[in-house]
């Protein structure tokens, strides 16, 4: 049978390089796209070839739409299509409100917001008929619950409401899109404050990148073709 192909945008590191590794246990070949740690992209690129995998990365910022599009005719001249894509590339920045500079505003809606639109609208147009698509976004998005995340959980709000319009649009084609939403999880961004965060999780521990990775690897699956346009928040009950 042929094996289907997965491209994932910031694949690099933390969730990203999970969802990368799992996807190409699942058996996808893999496009991952990275942006400024080029060893580290490579790295995920290795296991996933020791692992008999096939995979490559590409160098591709998610705030510049022409390397967006770039990144996806890569792809796509590498492995001759696209079955799914994970648009995980995002960028945090936090300040209250009379402190939050206008420069930090532009890269979150860029790279949060404008670049997930960019990277779908340039997969799906060569992606087969019965694709997935499948966002990255946050349990921010259901409750802001810190006073300097404003601007990032306005981004990923936009994400969760991007997802059911797209949803409804490309349901003629039987591509589904959906929103995954973690909590915090153990990744380099919560590293220096991973002790504080639990204390806030009913669970008791933040999440690790392979249980979203394990999530994305469902809803990229056959037994998710009935869902889309969802949003699915998996943060230990943080938001509860």
């Amino acid at each position: 049978m042929e094996r289907k192909v997965a491209m994932v945008f910031g694949g690099s590191r933390g969730i990203g390089a999970a969802v990368a590794r799992r996807l190409a246990r699942d058996g996808f070949r893999l496009a991952l796209t990275y942006v400024s740690q080029p060893d580290r992209a490579r790295d995920v690129v290795d296991a996933i070839v020791a692992q008999g995998g096939e995979a490559f990365a590409i160098r591709a910022d998610s705030a510049d739409a022409a390397a967006i599009g770039a990144a996806v005719e890569q792809a796509v001249a590498r492995f001759g299509q696209l079955d799914v894509v994970v648009v995980n590339a995002g960028v945090l920045r936090v300040g209250r409100l009379h402190e939050f500079r206008i420069e930090d505003l532009d890269a979150v809606l860029d790279v949060n917001v404008r670049g997930v639109y960019l990277a779908i609208q340039a997969a799906v147009a060569h992606m087969r008929d019965g694709g997935r698509v499948i966002t990255i976004g946050s349990n921010t998005a259901v409750r802001a619950s810190n006073p300097i995340g404003s601007v990032y959980a306005m981004s990923k709000a936009a994400v969760a409401s991007l997802v059911t319009g797209l949803a409804l649009d490309l349901a003629p084609r039987r591509i589904t899109v959906n929103n995954i939403q973690p909590g915090p999880t153990e990744t380099d961004m919560t590293a220096s404050h991973i002790e504080q965060i639990k204390a806030l999780v009913p669970l008791g521990r933040v999440g690790r990148p392979d249980e979203i990775a394990a999530l994305v690897s469902w809803v990229a699956g056959e037994e998710a073709g009935y869902m889309t346009g969802a949003s699915l928040t998996i943060d230990g009950g943080y938001v509860l």
